[in-house]
């Protein structure tokens, strides 16, 4: 999808997902709703376009998936609209504008009667994080931020201690741990599965980034 395009929705039994690109950079701004609860994963620019996609059944929280500005820009302005909580791993929240409660690995954020369990994943940022809807019904649904992409995990500016611990991970936590049907979504540009991915995960390290 583009910036400034429709939104796109995805309908499982229990979460709806639309996904919006905002901003200069093409970010992805998901939210999800599970009966009458919403939370935004990443405010990250164009409040006004954030706003009327929540409309009027409000927002319990906004999830940042890591540190870095193009994720956060409208964040203070949608936490001041809607009186949402603003989650963020501890180990960026300083670096985010606004952060209510921070979050660590295994926690749980809820919407509605559906659950998100939080995954550390350090490398793109120290306390970047991905987000995991288990459906009981389907396959897993994973928000990965700039951690994963189709492609490739995310910028590391050619550190190879950061890549290490990166793609390291990306492997361990996610492909090791779901399977091959769950479906990610990035911080920016296309969805894609894991089993979609998985056999290039040797040709990421091998190139280093």
């Amino acid at each position: 999808m583009t910036r400034g395009g429709v939104p796109a929705t995805r309908t499982l039994d229990h979460l709806t997902v639309t996904k919006i690109s905002v901003g200069p950079m093409d970010n992805n701004a998901y939210l999800l709703r599970c009966g009458d609860d919403q939370v935004l994963v990443d405010a990250a620019n164009d409040a006004p376009a954030l706003l009327e996609l929540i409309g009027p059944a409000g927002l319990s929280a906004v999830v940042t998936t890591h540190r870095h500005g193009d994720h956060w820009q409208a964040l203070s302005a949608v936490v001041e609209a809607t009186g949402a909580r603003s989650l963020a791993h501890a180990d960026d929240a300083t670096e985010i504008p606004v952060v209510t409660d921070t979050l660590a690995e295994g926690d749980k954020v809820r919407v509605g009667e559906c659950e998100l369990e939080v995954i550390h994943i350090v490398g793109h940022t120290p306390g970047s994080i991905a987000l995991l809807y288990r459906d009981p019904n389907g396959h897993g649904h994973l928000w990965t931020g700039d951690s994963l992409f189709p492609g490739g995990v995310g910028n590391t500016q050619k550190d190879a201690a950061r890549f290490a611990s990166l793609i390291d991970d990306v492997e361990h936590k996610l492909f090791d741990r779901l399977p091959d049907d769950t479906w990610f979504y990035p911080g920016h540009g296309k969805d894609s599965t894991l089993g979609t991915e998985r056999p290039h995960l040797a040709e990421w390290r091998e190139r280093g980034w």
